[in-house]
């Protein structure tokens, strides 16, 4: 199973708080494990301005005002951005199926502060990680649903929204699921 492009979506029995209700875009999952970004959930009220500000840089017509999502819990003072342009390689960025790139460079976020960044883009810092064989025994477990990712939903949705528009897109309507797992 590789899960790469796709999206994982919490279970509303989730044990962990951090993930209760997450949606996370897959980055990349392999048979040494699985590393994503949480794609609804925002870091309070903080946005890019305070995050330029924080690592000197001038933001002089980006779009300072967007807010900085929570991506996960592993190395949370790390940024990263899930964009879709391709032509803004810098080095070593991760390309992903479906058309997505995960950039963690200083540069791409320069660009943005500048307004010649990629469109459309997501911030996050921190990520959510799973060692090998993990996630799939969560799956197993119930604790998480998979989806196809789009654009509309990783980029469009309101944040609030995704996790309902994530499980209606692959037919759930959210109303139906139960926290509790049984055996028949």
């Amino acid at each position: 199973m590789d899960l790469t492009g796709q999206l994982l979506i919490a279970m509303p029995g989730m044990d962990d708080p951090r993930f209760a209700r997450s949606v996370v875009f897959i980055c990349a999952h392999s048979d040494e494990g699985a590393m994503g970004v949480i794609i609804n959930k925002h870091v309070g009220d903080m946005t890019l301005r305070e995050v330029f500000a924080r690592i000197e840089i001038t933001a002089s017509t980006g779009p300072v005002s967007t807010p900085v999502h929570f991506g996960g819990p592993v190395e949370t003072k790390r940024g990263f951005v899930l964009h879709l342009d391709k032509t803004r390689l810098s080095p070593e960025p991760l390309i992903i199926p479906g058309g997505y790139v995960l950039t963690a460079t200083r540069d791409i976020l320069e660009d943005i502060a500048t307004g010649k960044g990629p469109t459309p883009f997501l911030f996050a810092v921190g990520y959510a990680g799973w060692g090998a064989g993990q996630l799939e025994q969560e799956i197993a477990a119930n604790g998480w649903l998979t989806a196809a990712a789009s654009e509309d939903l990783v980029f469009d949705t309101q944040t609030e929204l995704i996790w309902d528009a994530s499980l209606r897109s692959i037919g759930i309507d959210p109303v139906s699921l139960s926290g509790a797992a049984g055996r028949a």
